[in-house]
């Protein structure tokens, strides 16, 4: 893997930029956020999630660690988190009565693949991408504290989708109707990363990627369609 250097951030799925500011404090702080994902990730890469320290991302990013605590939560979320742009944007789409909810779960989930691929199709090295990108899958999925960091995450946007489709139809999120609706579109995300690492062999163009990864998920969505059909939304 070399000495070329990756845009985690840009990798990375962040719904908060689209409607981000543009004053000069807001790009300042975008800026220092990029600088401690990108760094945070490649440390991590390099020796292992466990084996670094959030001060010596710190140091390595020229601020104190009070700093990078500012930005981040926790060290698990320097690796991925849910913007909270994003849960905006679950919550809004599934409780938009005009949208069927598995097709605005697609929809958001469509994003995220264009975010890949738009990613993939701007390195001038495929097989260098999808070996990228495999490795920080594999980091995700191998290290316990950030697998059960990703459990976290799900869960806040099954819970999310919960809530809005209990507004939607009138029921309490408590009802289990909802929240089984939501735990099965909260499902294809998983789907669909797996189908991604599959994709990515090398081989593939970005636009293969994509219609590969969106079949896939298509498939799995066929198995809940009837029975969220069967809702009153």
């Amino acid at each position: 893997m070399s000495a070329k250097q990756v845009n985690w951030t840009a990798l990375r799925y962040l719904a908060a930029a689209e409607g981000e500011k543009t004053g000069r404090r807001e790009l300042r702080k975008s800026a220092t956020r990029e600088l401690l994902i990108d760094t945070a990730t490649r440390m991590f890469l390099e020796r292992g999630f466990d084996e670094v320290t959030v001060a010596e991302i710190a140091r390595a990013c020229g601020v104190v660690t009070a700093t990078v605590y500012n930005y981040f939560p926790s060290k698990e979320s320097l690796v991925f988190d849910v913007p909270p742009a994003l849960l905006d944007r679950l919550g809004a789409t599934l409780a938009d009565p005009a949208v069927p909810p598995l097709d605005g779960m697609l929809s958001i989930l469509d994003g995220v693949l264009d975010n890949l691929v738009s990613w993939l199709d701007a390195q001038d090295d495929a097989a260098w991408a999808a070996d990228t990108v495999l490795r920080f899958e594999a980091m995700t999925r191998d290290t316990p504290a950030l697998q059960a960091h990703y459990l976290k995450l799900l869960h806040r946007m099954t819970d999310t989708a919960c809530q809005a489709l209990a507004r939607r139809t009138g029921m309490r999120p408590q009802d289990p109707e909802p929240r089984v609706a939501a735990a099965a579109l909260l499902g294809l995300w998983p789907v669909q990363s797996d189908a991604s690492c599959r994709a990515l062999d090398g081989a593939k163009t970005p636009e293969q990627v994509r219609k590969t990864v969106a079949a896939e998920v298509r498939r799995a969505a066929q198995l809940l369609e009837h029975g969220l059909a069967s809702l009153a939304w």
